[in-house]
């Protein structure tokens, strides 16, 4: 499951780079991805520390 969080932190990251790179005309995405991909990794981390 952690490692599944980390994976589509990973591609929100990549697609919001991608997207910010290629000037995609909906730009509003672009931001969403990136908060996706923050709220991943916090979540990754949160559960992290109570698992461990």
């Amino acid at each position: 499951m952690l490692n599944l969080l980390w994976a589509l932190a990973v591609i929100f990251f990549v697609m919001w780079v991608f997207g910010f790179t290629m000037h995609v005309a909906a730009g509003g995405i672009i931001h969403v991805l990136l908060v996706l991909a923050i709220i991943t990794v916090l979540v990754r981390i949160i559960m992290g520390r109570r698992i461990a």
